[in-house]
């Protein structure tokens, strides 16, 4: 009979747990206390200029301890109030969140082997003396390539694009040097789609979205979600709402492996919790402990420290704070996009704003790392 109550009692707790993480967010403070300064740090940025408005949650691997949206998700051509399901424009989050996680899952399936020259995977890549470039090269970002090739290698479809991206030669020597790449990570999408057969968006929602139950994850979303999206900038007489902002993956409609994710703070919330349990969900796995481990292990680089697709501290670590443990790794998006996860602390950290809208010019990093600061002091 005892053992009867412990099987019920198990199965009604995973089913919440499923069930919790399909639920939409709602304002909350678990800690009010500590989380107390979090809103008068968002609104001096709001009054600033700094954003139009921000999504701010903070998680353990268990539950939701703060959640709260502040501003505007618009404010040009008509205004709108910023909500908990907004769907934001992740920019640069999409390198880990999609590209990254999805090297790493193919890593996990044994058909690839991220220490490993691209020579094996994507010979027509390999020339220019880009012989000796390694997945993880690509993934740290010491692959000697230029951060952002002319947008004219663009312009005549993807197709075209990688045949330009493969006439591209080297800055500096393989491994030699730290230096942020977009193309490093559109090679890595390249090579998701070559190794799977899938395209990088359709991967990335097999293994890794629909498992965790990302429904409002993804690239290119449709109308029901571009409705209730935040805004950015202005292109042409269009303002983008729910349509890419990075103009090389526009260019590469709208899949790439660099920019081009949209998601809400729920799903982050979700995939977040999954990498505190080290790549486990309700239902299974979508990498091993193993595989995690590698992917988020700190490796030096030229400048700093960087994990496999993550950031962990370099110089674009400023939306950290200082008070995060070392064991934390994370990205920003030039949206105004930010992920934080902390193992040792337990914490997920995700700071959603629309710093670009409307005219391009807020700021919020510094705001971010502040705000981690609160979270991991």
């Amino acid at each position: 009979m005892a053992y009867l109550r412990i099987s019920i009692c198990l199965i009604v707790f995973l089913w919440c747990d499923l069930v919790a993480a399909e639920q939409p967010l709602v304002p909350l403070n678990r800690e009010p206390a500590r989380y107390a300064t979090i809103e008068d740090l968002v609104q001096e940025a709001l009054d600033a200029g700094d954003m139009a408005g921000a999504v701010v949650v903070v998680a353990s691997k268990d539950e939701v301890l703060y959640s709260a949206a502040f501003g505007n998700r618009q404010v040009e051509p008509t205004v709108e109030a910023m909500t908990l399901d907004t769907v934001f424009d992740l920019a640069s989050l999409t390198k880990p969140i999609a590209t990254a996680t999805s090297i790493m899952i193919l890593a996990d399936q044994d058909k690839i082997k991220v220490e490993e020259t691209l020579q094996k995977y994507l010979p027509e890549f390999c020339s220019e003396g880009k012989e000796n470039i390694t997945i993880e090269q690509l993934l740290l970002h010491t692959s000697g390539l230029i951060p952002d090739n002319s947008l004219k290698d663009y312009e005549s479809g993807p197709e075209a694009a990688w045949k330009n991206i493969c006439s591209l030669t080297l800055r500096s020597e393989p491994g030699e040097k730290f230096a942020y790449s977009d193309v490093n990570f559109i090679v890595l999408g390249k090579l998701v789609e070559v190794i799977s057969g899938l395209s990088l968006d359709d991967f990335a929602r097999d293994n890794i979205f629909m498992p965790l139950g990302m429904n409002e994850t993804m690239f290119n979303p449709g109308h029901d979600l571009q409705a209730r999206a935040a805004a950015t900038e202005r292109r042409g007489d269009v303002w983008l709402k729910g349509q890419v902002h990075d103009p090389r993956a526009a260019l590469l409609q709208g899949v790439a492996g660099h920019a081009g994710l949209f998601s809400t703070v729920g799903d982050l919330v979700v995939y977040g919790q999954t990498l505190l349990r080290k790549g486990k969900y309700t239902d299974g796995r979508i990498m091993g402990a193993e595989t995690f481990d590698r992917m988020t292990r700190p490796q030096a680089v030229s400048k700093g420290t960087r994990a496999l697709g993550w950031d962990h501290r370099s110089a674009y670590s400023s939306n950290r704070g200082d008070r995060l443990s070392d064991s934390a790794f994370g990205h920003g998006g030039f949206t105004g996009t930010v992920l934080w996860v902390d193992p040792e602390k337990d914490r997920v950290f995700i700071f959603l704003s629309n710093r670009l809208h409307p005219d391009g010019k807020g700021s919020v990093n510094t705001l971010a790392g502040k705000i981690a600061d609160v979270i991991g002091g």
